[in-house]
């Protein structure tokens, strides 16, 4: 059996989870729905810009 990891279509899946569900609580309401639009918008956007930083600052942290 494959790891969860190992998938070819797990991580892609779990990052149009997470927009979704930020995209679907941008357009209920204010407050704590605000905070999930953010984390559900925000993660995906900082996962995609991971590659791109050179690699000292990566090992950096």
């Amino acid at each position: 059996m494959k790891r969860w990891r190992d998938s070819t279509f797990a991580i892609p899946t779990v990052l149009a989870l997470l927009s979704a569900v930020g995209l679907f609580a941008a357009l209920l309401g204010d407050g704590g729905w605000d905070a999930l639009a953010w984390i559900g918008l925000g993660l995906p956007a900082l996962l995609g810009f991971w590659p791109l930083l050179p690699r000292k600052a990566r090992d950096r942290r």
